[in-house]
């Protein structure tokens, strides 16, 4: 087998390429920016000065430094790009449509997936980093503003969460924002029982994940789960096994 470079790139193997925020918050195990999160290799590239401050306030003026990075980020050969923050969806068809790599950028793209694997009476439930910041014009940009099939819980009074992710302290109390991630959940579904699968549309929010399932006992969805997905399409692996 004959191996030749691709020009400009300067390492391999990296599939998925994952833009971050200009953030410094501890990002743990299971976090979206977390590299020992995946089976596989990934690429970060973070986005100066793309703050939460700014992404939750849909702060368009950072869209060339997000393309910015992510053409960094197909410079360097990666098949696929995501991102570290559901409010990317701002970017998601401006990028989508000048890379020509597949784009998913929120994990809120998911939503008109789950939305067909539940009887139409059944409801969505998404617990998010802000609920003030997700409006229906966030929601549409992913296909997500289904009207009477979405529940939309905000954690951003949540005392430990929002010190973690919002006000960027520095420190991360695991089994506070645990508990507090797992009560979200469960206020939710008790607010409205019709609530039959859960999405965690923050990328902070996947290693609580579990919690939220024994909390709720509902299928749970988030930034990991579609990006194991994508992955999964643009690195297909041979079959193996007998008959």
């Amino acid at each position: 087998m004959i191996y030749r470079r691709k020009p400009g790139q300067v390492s391999y193997g990296e599939a998925v390429g994952i833009l971050l925020l200009d953030s410094e918050a501890p990002f743990i195990p299971g976090d979206v920016a977390n590299a020992t999160t995946y089976p596989f290799p990934v690429r970060f590239q973070r986005v100066p000065g793309l703050t939460v401050k700014r992404i939750l306030s849909h702060d368009l003026t950072a869209l060339d430094d997000v393309m910015k990075a992510a053409l960094a980020l197909k410079k360097e050969g990666v098949r696929a790009i995501t991102s570290d923050c559901g409010f990317m969806a701002l970017y998601q068809q401006a990028l989508a449509e000048e890379l020509e790599l597949p784009v998913f950028l929120s994990s809120l793209l998911q939503v008109p997936f789950l939305s067909r694997l539940i009887p139409d009476k059944h409801k969505i439930g998404i617990l998010t980093v802000d609920s003030d910041a997700l409006t229906e014009e966030v929601l549409a940009l992913c296909g997500a503003n289904l009207p009477g099939r979405v529940v939309i819980e905000g954690l951003q009074k949540a005392p430990a969460f929002s010190a973690a992710f919002i006000e960027e302290t520095g420190e991360l109390d695991f089994l506070k924002v645990q508990q507090e991630v797992a009560q979200a959940a469960k206020n939710m579904v008790e607010g409205d029982p019709m609530v039959k699968t859960i999405l965690l549309e923050c990328s902070v929010l996947p290693p609580y994940g579990e919690a939220v399932q024994e909390a709720v006992g509902l299928p749970v969805f988030d930034f990991v789960t579609m990006i194991r997905y994508v992955f999964s399409a643009v690195v297909r692996e041979k079959g193996a096994g007998f008959m």
